[in-house]
């Protein structure tokens, strides 16, 4: 099985369960409070760990509370964290997350001790960077480091997972580094500058293939996903089950290609199995607490083909 290291963030979610958003001025009364362990750096790793990968993370985390919390909870999961950065002047990033009764979510994020994480960091630990076999990024910490990554990955031909979340626009020469490029529609049109309704999604993933992506994966939500490159094109549709809560259903997406294709699975089984970790995830409250193990996907794939 290949190594798999994540590099990104780590954020404290507070999440308030609500019936609907309030208006600007308005004060409403919520159903229910959670606190958990999210960011995108740490719902992958988790994800990829829980779903059977060899993971090791690293991320920034402050010298608080939320921050001690956040290492404890790592070690107990049994995710390898020793290369994390700990900073004294700067509080661990959290997010304040509202989420209605259909499941939507909105979201602020304050990305504290994540902005540390610096390209200067990233040359300090390269070695240990580099006895991976992949490495998986998004776009939670600064954006230097991720330009820093890519080069270091790309002069020494590791494969790089980058999924563009929160959305912006990349240099073509980041895009160019990149083996597996994931998106989903919001973040494919900032990408590209191009809108799905006028080229379609093929289309759009096409122009991203152009821009110098090896792999383009487009997440559809509940249409499913679509894999593109220059050997294969997949549309693989997702399960349906009752939403209860979306908020780390494309990292959960992300963290299972990773352990998939660490374990060298074909790109169709790799897929399947990522729509089914996803599909689990969004029929939970939270973002880790929802991120389920390669087990309960393995027998959620298998309850769903014995009754297909």
């Amino acid at each position: 099985m290949s190594k798999i290291v994540v590099i990104g963030s780590s954020n404290t979610d507070l999440i308030a369960k609500i019936k609907k958003f309030p208006k600007a001025g308005e004060t409403i009364k919520g159903v229910s409070y959670l606190q958990a362990m999210g960011g995108k750096g740490a719902n992958q790793a988790v994800a990829a760990h829980r779903l059977g990968g060899a993971v090791k993370f690293v991320t920034s985390l402050g010298k608080d509370t939320n921050g001690l919390n956040s290492l404890g909870y790592y070690k107990e999961e049994g995710l390898d964290v020793s290369l994390s950065l700990i900073v004294e002047d700067s509080p661990s990033g959290i997010a304040m997350i509202w989420v209605d009764e259909k499941g939507e979510n909105s979201i602020v994020i304050i990305s504290g001790a994540n902005e540390m994480l610096s390209p200067g960091y990233i040359h300090k630990i390269e070695k240990e960077i580099l006895e991976a076999d992949l490495i998986v990024l998004q776009m939670e910490i600064p954006y230097d480091t991720v330009k820093a990554i890519c080069d270091l990955a790309y002069e020494n031909k590791k494969q790089i997972l980058l999924n563009v979340a929160p959305a912006r626009k990349l240099d073509t020469d980041i895009i160019k580094k990149i083996d597996i490029l994931v998106v989903n529609e919001t973040e494919a049109e900032i990408l590209s500058g191009e809108i799905i309704e006028h080229i379609g999604e093929e289309g759009i993933v096409d122009k991203l293939l152009a821009l110098g992506a090896k792999t383009v994966v487009l997440t559809l939500g509940k249409r499913g996903s679509i894999l593109k490159n220059d050997r294969t094109y997949l549309q693989i549709p997702a399960f349906s089950v009752e939403t209860v809560d979306s908020t780390a259903a494309g990292d959960t997406f992300c963290g299972a290609l990773a352990a998939e294709l660490s374990k060298g699975h074909s790109w169709k089984e790799t897929l399947e199995f990522a729509s089914a970790a996803a599909a689990i995830c969004v029929t939970r409250m939270g973002a880790q607490p929802s991120i389920p193990t390669e087990t309960e996907v393995r027998n959620f794939l298998k309850m769903r083909t014995t009754n297909h």
